[in-house]
């Protein structure tokens, strides 16, 4: 095996990580992009207040998601937590507001693009390496 692939795991998994903390930080605890809110607003039909302390939760949980991929902690239930996370997501938002995000319809493909490569790292790739994780 080269010394490269691991590497390349790792990397890869660091930006799957790094999205759920980019995602759960910045834009739904930090809300510097009020969008977020606006589309649990809209799909959950709540009032502002509310939405906005509920999409503050949403990234809280995604902050805590991005430390369970670092810690590699029980990994392939760790991407199915993601994959049925990303996948419930973007069908409410694809079918409640697509208007809200940032590539409209579009999003879809970005999120399934995603699961597969959750997938493929965890079930495939990871398997391929033969790593071991608790």
């Amino acid at each position: 095996m080269s010394v490269s692939v691991p590497y390349t795991y790792r990397l890869t998994t660091i930006i799957i990580a790094s999205v759920w903390l980019i995602n759960g930080l910045f834009c739904k605890v930090l809300q510097l992009v009020p969008r977020h809110s606006q589309i649990v607003q809209e799909i959950l039909q709540l009032d502002y207040v509310t939405a906005s302390a509920l999409t503050t939760f949403i990234g809280v949980l995604e902050i805590i998601m991005f430390i369970w991929i670092i810690s590699s902690y029980r990994s392939k239930l760790n991407a199915v937590a993601q994959i049925i996370s990303v996948a419930t997501m973007n069908i409410l938002e694809f079918l409640f507001v697509p208007e809200l995000l940032l590539w409209g319809r579009l999003n879809a493909l970005f999120a399934a693009v995603f699961i597969v490569l959750v997938y493929y790292t965890e079930f495939i790739w990871h398997k391929k390496l033969k790593l071991t994780t608790p």
